[in-house]
């Protein structure tokens, strides 16, 4: 009896070696048949960091291995629920192994609706990466799709709901996507180590052993408090440290300024690319498909900042030279009102010695809360973690650990105003500009 495509096990599993977790195992056909399909592939051609190699060398990993990743860990929880805390032995809290398949396809194909530099391009082209995740499990052009829907018809929106977070399973869905999730150690543990830097390392072995299913979701034993502890505090760090550097942010400016100028000498003048840009055009309409987006990736983008190097458009030339040879904006911190005022005048400045501020000045703000606790009155409550003890009884996280404590519904900002390195060389002479610009100078040099 030929065994239904879902439940079809390779004979041989396929092992995919990562720097991260080592041996990357897969069992099922339709794992395989997914990561082997073109959308899926397609991300090996998309950084996972975008810009922040500029600033870090080694991250130059894809979206494609983030992917994987976030498989792996998700396999390897599986594996512990089923082996230690099955429905069968705990039908009240435990884990249904039946829920395996579409937790591991959602896990795999969570990040597939990336862009090329996704977040930029998203703001930039008003996409929005999970709506076309979503787009791509259920649109019937695909071929995610038609491997999902071999396994049975209503299996892509059942991945799909995953992805939505309203999948009726709420284990399935934290696992994949709460406050301690399989995406979020993967890309921590992955970028830290191509970055080069250890601020995102964290115990997950330790995580793994006192992770627990539960009615509710997912809980962590109390007495793994410390390792869940590291884990929020590394999050914290990287954030502060590598996801908010200036330098992979000021290259950020630019892309975005880059690709802002791209569009509007389009929409001036729409034969202006001389049908040099055709992968472009449907983003500058605001007509593309999902087809012509999947024909994206950094690659493309890359090969159209090239060509644009020699154009004719002085400010289009400039700034693809100022991404592609690593020119980044500077920036200076713009927390309190007088810096803002102060960015005005500059803003005045650099319009007098030449540069259009449309594409040569920015304010650019990261933010990130590292931890909160679920508020039911917010439109995006966070699903709080929380610790079991051996009664049975559940403690919210905050609540056991002062570190913590200290961390949680704080959000951390740091705003920027960005301008051209060569404000830092410019003398204004007149009286109108000279002290704007000493003070200017002043705030530069502790930048």
């Amino acid at each position: 009896m030929t065994l239904a495509y879902k439940d079809q096990i390779l004979t041989h599993e396929k092992i995919f070696r990562d720097p991260i977790h080592n041996d990357i195992q897969v069992q099922h056909q339709v794992i395989l048949d997914l990561i082997n399909s073109k959308e899926f592939q397609r991300l090996r051609r998309i950084k996972q960091l975008g810009t922040t190699s500029f600033t870090f060398h080694g991250a130059e990993h894809s979206r494609f291995a983030h992917s994987l990743g976030v498989y792996e860990i998700s396999r390897q929880i599986c594996d512990i629920f089923d082996r230690k805390y099955s429905i069968q032995n705990d039908p009240e809290n435990g884990w249904n192994d039946n829920e395996r398949l579409v937790t591991l396809c959602a896990a795999l194909l969570h990040d597939v609706g990336h862009g090329p530099y996704s977040h930029t391009f998203e703001g930039i082209f008003n996409t929005n990466h999970e709506a076309i995740t979503i787009q791509i499990i259920t649109s019937p052009e695909t071929e995610v799709f038609k491997i999902l829907a071999d396994v049975s018809p209503d299996f892509p929106e059942k991945v799909a709901s995953v992805i939505r977070k309203d999948y009726p399973n709420p284990q399935v869905v934290q696992m994949i996507s709460s406050q301690i999730d399989a995406d979020r150690m993967d890309y921590l543990l992955r970028d830290a180590y191509y970055t080069g830097t250890r601020y995102g390392t964290f115990d997950l072995a330790r995580i793994l052993q006192v992770i627990r299913p539960h009615k509710h979701g997912i809980v962590f034993e109390a007495s793994g408090m410390h390792a869940v502890e590291d884990y929020i505090v590394s999050r914290y760090q990287m954030y502060m440290q590598i996801y908010f550097h200036p330098v992979s942010r000021g290259m950020e400016v630019i892309l975005n300024r880059l690709l802002h100028r791209a569009a509007d000498l389009y929409k001036l003048d729409p034969t202006y690319y001389d049908n040099q840009m055709t992968l472009l055009i449907p983003f500058f309409n605001e007509t593309y498909s999902l087809n012509d987006y999947l024909r994206l990736d950094d690659g493309v983008l890359n090969t159209y900042f090239t060509l644009w190097l020699d154009d004719s458009d002085a400010i289009l030339s400039d700034l693809a030279k100022r991404f592609l040879y690593r020119k980044p904006l500077k920036s200076i911190q713009i927390q309190d009102l007088a810096n803002q005022e102060l960015c005005l005048k500059l803003t005045s400045l650099i319009e007098k010695i030449g540069f259009n501020p449309d594409y040569y000045t920015a304010q650019n703000t990261s933010s990130d809360l590292p931890y909160d606790f679920y508020r039911p009155d917010q439109d995006h409550p966070r699903t709080q973690i929380e610790l079991i003890n051996k009664d049975g009884s559940l403690r919210e996280l905050s609540k056991s650990s002062a570190l913590v404590a200290a961390l949680t519904g704080q959000i951390n900002r740091d705003a920027r105003f960005f301008f051209p390195k060569e404000m830092k060389e410019h003398r204004e002479t007149t009286n109108l500009f000279q002290a704007d610009l000493e003070k200017f100078t002043t705030l530069l040099k502790t930048t």
